[in-house]
């Protein structure tokens, strides 16, 4: 055993990983779970806008980290990355404290700084996340690599416990409101916006602390099976357990760089054509991150050093990561569609008489990972043990098919709530459980794949590549939410403005100049939503989209398995 391998076989940089991933997934968590109601109820954006550049930006910060990886294999190494990205994503968050501390006197600078924290984010993301998934896998020696789901899975649910926390603690802190009387004596419920800036502070001091842990535990622990530094600059790094005969270095022709770039350029434009719009998010962003993500996958298979089983598993991680794009489009609609619908349209007495924030909602999905990592963990070791496990693309077809299953419950249990009905916590509490069972059978089985099947050279540019369809998922993820209709408290609000919104959306009357502008003073819209030309009606016809997407996906990932079972070439 390895001086630096714990008595149960993980090495200990494994808990180094672990806590320093838990920290920044609370500033990351944390974050998310207020961000979309600071937008709308202090920087007065409209849901709709909101969900695009809420996808929009999720999308930039798993675009970004084939950046992180290419400048962490070619010139800083994962350590130094790690510590960029820290740094950077702590400096984000304290500015959107200082946004969320002066929106009320300067809305215009609060939005600029908001800008510029989330661009700062997305960047500190992009070198941070890529550079400490593919270092978990460099722990272990060549003959141990079948520990890497277990591993992957534990590492899942210590990032998860970061979320969990961060989702409890930022709302409870930073998403409140209280109860205001009149001088009549009624009784309204009032959100005080100027409480969000303590879930950003929160945020920003957790990221502080998972940057400090690495930078103190780095050299004694996060080491190589042979006690050799991991993640240190390329120059100085040798590659572990590379087989014989493996090449060292990537070799990207000029040719290649040059088709690349001009490859980019003109999916770019044919994806800005598709997604045809006025919004700056949805028509240059999305167009960037789908054009990049099919660019890279590009130059990466032209690499001259590959042979023919290097090329045929990275064929199975592209594959496996244009389905993985459906499931996270469904997955996010946890800080967008479902916030909204938690915070406009769902009963959130929960127990006692408490009523949960709305933004708090998204706890369960951190609480049930954390709860359920070890069992699932403990499940595949036994089916792996009696020659009965699934390969890694049958179990993310399982993790397909319960995300669909789970819209398909919510979709039945809103199609008869109508304009003031309301939506029992308990459903959602529900959908959060089925999501997360099928979230443990994707993602760390996704981030496991790519460890095994990526060439050491370019572990982390592959990580970036997997992670590019986390950012494409999440930025059709946005286009979907836009397309939530009207719920219940928009139909409340018209009604008390004097118009009848039902009418207005099926044309029966003609709204005058006077009322549209009404409408849209309250971000209330005045038409139906719609995706590939169909109008979304209801909030039963908006669930079924991601069951007939998720549940397709779902399907032809399971016919296809064996073939990709056989281009993985012996890997399980």
């Amino acid at each position: 055993m390895q001086q630096n391998q714990t008595s149960k076989g993980h090495p200990k940089g494994l808990w180094v990983l672990f806590g320093t991933e838990m920290w920044e997934r609370f500033n990351f968590y944390g974050m998310r779970a207020i961000l979309t109601l600071f937008l709308v109820n202090a920087l007065t954006m409209n849901e709709g806008d909101t969900a695009l550049l809420y996808g929009g930006f999720l999308g930039l910060c798993y675009l970004t980290p084939m950046l992180g990886g290419f400048i962490a294999d070619k010139y800083l190494g994962n350590r130094s990355c790690i510590m960029l990205g820290g740094s950077l994503m702590a400096i984000g968050q304290l500015l959107l404290f200082i946004s969320a501390s002066i929106f009320s006197s300067s809305l215009s600078l609060a939005t600029t700084l908001t800008w510029a924290a989330l661009a700062i984010i997305i960047f500190g993301n992009g070198f941070f996340k890529p550079n400490i998934s593919s270092m978990v896998g460099s722990l272990y020696p060549k003959e141990e690599k079948s520990k890497l789901d277990s591993a992957f899975t534990i590492f899942y649910m210590g990032i998860n416990l970061g979320a969990l926390f961060s989702q409890w603690l930022c709302p409870l802190i930073g998403d409140v409101k209280n109860e205001v009387v009149d001088a009549n004596g009624v009784v309204t419920i009032v959100r005080d916006v100027h409480a969000f800036k303590w879930g950003f502070l929160a945020a920003s001091i957790a990221m502080i602390l998972g940057t400090l842990v690495f930078y103190f535990f780095k050299n004694k622990y996060v080491v190589s099976p042979s006690g050799e530094a991991l993640g240190a600059k390329p120059d100085k790094n040798k590659i572990e357990n590379a087989t014989d005969g493996e090449a060292q270095q990537a070799k990207f022709s000029t040719k290649s760089l040059i088709i690349a770039a001009i490859s980019f350029v003109i999916l770019f434009f044919v994806f800005r054509y598709v997604l045809d719009g006025k919004n700056f998010v949805k028509t240059i962003i999305y167009p960037i991150i789908y054009a990049s993500g099919l660019t890279l996958a590009g130059l990466i298979i032209s690499d001259a050093s590959l042979t023919k089983v290097e090329k045929q598993r990275i064929y199975v991680i592209y594959i496996i990561s244009f389905f993985v794009i459906f499931f996270w489009a469904a997955f996010e609609q946890a800080g967008s569609s479902l916030t909204f619908i938690a915070d406009n349209q769902t009963d959130r007495n929960f127990l006692f008489g408490w009523k949960m924030p709305a933004s708090m909602v998204q706890i369960f999905n951190g609480l049930f990972v954390v709860i359920l990592a070890v069992p699932f963990s403990w499940f595949w070791g036994r089916l792996s043990k009696a020659g009965k496990e699934p390969i890694s693309p049958v179990k993310q077809a399982f993790g397909l098919a319960l995300i669909a299953l789970s819209y398909f419950i919510i979709a039945h249990n809103v199609k008869d709530l109508g304009n003031n009905g309301l939506l029992g916590i308990w459903w959602l509490v529900l959908l959060y459980f089925i999501q997360t069972c099928g979230e443990l059978c994707l993602s760390p089985i996704g981030l496991s794949l790519v460890g095994k099947l990526s060439p050491k050279r370019f572990a982390s540019l592959l990580y970036g590549v997997f992670f590019l369809s986390n950012a494409a998922g999440y930025a059709l993820a946005g286009t979907l939410g836009s397309i939530l209709p009207a719920t219940g408290d928009k139909y409340k609000k018209a009604q008390e403005l004097g118009i009848d919104l039902q009418a207005v959306l099926d044309k029966t009357i003609t709204p005058t100049a006077e009322q549209l502008n009404l409408l849209e003073t309250n971000k209330i819209s005045s038409a139906y939503p719609s995706f590939v030309g169909f109008e979304i009606h209801n909030l039963f016809q908006f669930f079924m989209v991601f069951v007939i997407l998720c549940g397709t996906a779902s399907i032809i990932l399971f016919l296809i398995s064996p073939r990709l079972k056989k281009l993985m070439n012996g890997v399980k």
